[in-house]
C-alpha cells in the first residue's frame, strides 16, 4: 500500500466495487457476450478486447461489443459519419442484444469468475474494525446480488447497489452520495475501494477518499496513473496495515 494510511479510526464505512475489485468476472462477460453475439449471427469478441469495455455498465458493454464486431477488423472508427453510423447500427440491435445477454448472463452468472486472492481477508479486516460496508457496482442489481451470494461475499455487506439502483452510474458521484446516505455516513469518512478511473472520479466528486486495487479493469489504462489516494496489490494489505 502507498499514499493512503489505512487507519480504521479515519473511516466509518467503506464502499466496495465488484467487478475487477472483488471478483474477476471477465470469463462471465466473455461467455455471455459471445453467446449473445452468436444469437445475433455476429462474430465473437476476444476477452482482451472485452476487458477494455468493462466498468461502465451493461449498456455500454453491449454497445461496445456490437460496435467492435461490426466494425472492419474489429477497429471501430473514432469519429465522424462512419462512427455515428456504426453506433446507430449497434443501437438498433440493442434491445434484442440486451434480451439475449441477460438470458445468458443469468444462466452462467459466477460460473466463469473467481474471487481475487485477499478479498475475503480484506473484507474481514474492514468489518472487524467496525466499518459498515456496502457494495456499489455498475453491474445490474439482478446480476450483482446473485454473484455476491454465489461467491459467499453477500454476508459482508449491509447494502448492495447495482448500476440501475440510481438515476446515474459511476463515474457520476450520485451513486456514492446515495450509498453514503443509506449507510448513514459522511463521504469524508467513507472509503471507496475500486479498480478504475470510474471509481476514483466518482469518489473525488462525492468527497470520498479512494483506494484502488492494481489488478482489475481500468479500460486498458495503467491504474497507477489514476488520481487516487492509494493503491494495493491485494485487499489483504488492509488487514496487515491495520494490524
Amino acid at each position: 500500500m502507498n499514499s493512503i494510511s489505512f487507519d480504521p479510526t479515519r473511516f466509518d464505512a467503506a464502499i466496495v466495487d465488484l467487478d475487477g475489485t472483488m471478483v474477476d468476472t471477465l470469463g462471465d462477460f466473455a461467455v455471455s457476450l459471445n453467446h449473445m453475439l452468436d444469437d445475433l449471427s455476429l462474430p465473437p469478441v476476444a476477452p482482451a478486447a472485452i476487458e477494455k469495455m468493462v466498468g461502465k455498465g451493461s449498456e455500454h458493454l453491449i454497445l461496445s461489443a456490437l460496435a467492435h464486431v461490426m466494425s472492419s477488423g474489429g477497429h471501430a472508427p473514432s469519429g465522424g459519419a462512419a462512427a455515428e453510423a456504426l453506433q446507430a447500427r449497434a443501437q438498433a440491435l440493442f434491445d434484442r442484444a440486451w434480451e439475449r445477454y441477460q438470458h445468458h448472463y443469468l444462466a452462467i452468472n459466477g460460473q466463469h469468475s473467481a474471487v481475487y486472492p485477499g478479498v475475503v481477508e480484506g473484507l474481514k479486516a474492514l468489518r472487524s474494525r467496525g466499518l459498515r460496508l456496502a457494495c456499489l457496482t455498475n453491474k445490474p442489481t439482478s446480476f450483482a446480488k446473485p454473484l455476491l451470494a454465489a461467491k459467499g461475499l453477500d454476508g459482508f455487506f449491509e447494502f448492495a447497489f447495482g448500476g440501475d439502483a440510481f438515476a446515474r452510474k459511476k463515474p457520476d458521484p450520485l451513486p456514492l452520495a446515495k450509498t453514503c446516505e443509506a449507510l448513514g455516513t459522511v463521504p469524508a469518512r467513507t472509503l471507496m475501494i475500486g479498480d478504475s478511473s470510474n471509481d476514483a472520479k466518482a469518489a473525488r466528486a462525492a468527497g470520498c477518499p479512494v483506494l484502488l486495487v492494481t489488478y482489475g479493469y481500468n479500460h486498458g489504462e495503467p491504474v497507477r496513473g489514476v488520481d487516487a489516494d492509494g493503491f494495493v496489490d491485494s485487499l489483504a494489505e488492509l488487514d496487515r496495515a491495520a494490524a
